[in-house]
């Protein structure tokens, strides 16, 4: 028996069938194209896994279950998408839709929560009973494993860890509140940064790889630029890691965790990120004599998504 795991995007949908194991069999994607509403693109996941069963010789009656990684607020209990801000859907009701081209159990979880379940599963943190998933990209998601088992909250908001307060009368953050850690540890916040340094020292390499521009400063501008030593560049990531650093040291003391493992685009910068981070949070550590979650990278990439949702039925 096989699984399908979806995972919804604002530009693709992506299905694959996935192993008990957690190995992508085949896979797929098509364009979501928004505008088209809920209907037409719940019906294109179906659709498309059902080709992709074809081109493999499968039928549905090899499928155990289906799950669906989606970019919002979801109760995992009766399969309600109460609000996806990216796809612009409001209460959305997946399950009987998608279930008229596939019969088969379908379970949703949010996407970040999907994503450490593939690496608990498949990934960085295979094996272990207690771990965390952060991805650093436009804003910070999150997945959390609590004895091997994905936890989301009474209310299925438990893993939306970018909205952690960080520091009182912060900056405005796009949930309405002020001072969540995305504001500070994002990607969106390296550039930033990265941004307000260029303008006061305009020689900066900063500067200088964005080709003058500073519309065209992103965050692995400012990462090459410290590469390189400069010194505002390293000033910068400085005070981003910090930044990240104080997130994670309260992921540590809230949930202890065995691994707490980084994906999103920042983690590309592989050790150059790994190294000064674990260096910045080793004395921030509480409890000083005992060992604490080790920081590592996630191995599954874009195919997190699809593995996560898949193994939501397993």
């Amino acid at each position: 028996m096989i699984y399908i795991g979806v995972d919804l995007g604002g530009t693709n949908i992506a299905v694959g069938l996935v192993s008990e194991s957690g190995t992508i069999l085949r896979k797929g994607e098509t364009p979501t194209l928004l505008e088209r509403g809920p209907i037409p693109i719940i019906q294109d996941m179906g659709r498309l896994a059902l080709k992709l069963l074809e081109d493999v010789g499968l039928t549905v009656d090899d499928v155990r279950a289906v799950g669906v990684g989606v970019p919002g607020v979801v109760n995992s209990e009766t399969g309600a998408i109460a609000f996806c801000p990216n796809l612009r859907w409001h209460n959305v009701d997946l399950i009987p839709i998608l279930q008229e081209i596939i019969e088969k159990p379908i379970y949703i979880e949010n996407d970040g929560t999907v994503a450490g379940l593939a690496e608990s599963v498949a990934g960085a943190s295979k094996g272990v009973k207690n771990s965390i998933f952060l991805t650093l990209g436009t804003g910070i998601g999150g997945g959390i494993v609590i004895d091997r088992k994905i936890y989301s909250g009474t209310h299925h908001v438990g893993s939306e860890l970018g909205h952690m307060v960080i520091k009182f009368d912060g900056r405005e953050c796009g949930c309405g509140f002020r001072g969540c850690w995305e504001q500070y540890a994002s990607a969106t916040a390296l550039i930033r940064m990265g941004r307000e340094a260029a303008t006061a020292q305009p020689n900066s390499a900063i500067l200088r790889l964005a080709g003058g521009d500073l519309e065209k400063i992103e965050a692995k501008t400012v990462i090459d630029a410290a590469r390189e030593g400069d010194p505002e560049a390293l000033a910068v990531y400085d005070e981003y890691i910090g930044y990240l650093a104080i997130g994670i040291l309260n992921l540590i003391n809230s949930f202890d965790p065995e691994i707490i493992c980084l994906g999103g685009g920042l983690s590309r910068a592989g050790e150059f990120l790994l190294n000064p981070l674990r260096e910045k949070l080793k004395p921030m550590i509480f409890y000083k004599d005992l060992p604490y979650a080790s920081i590592k990278l996630a191995t599954l990439g874009n195919d997190a998504g699809i593995i996560g949702a898949a193994m939501l039925g397993r």
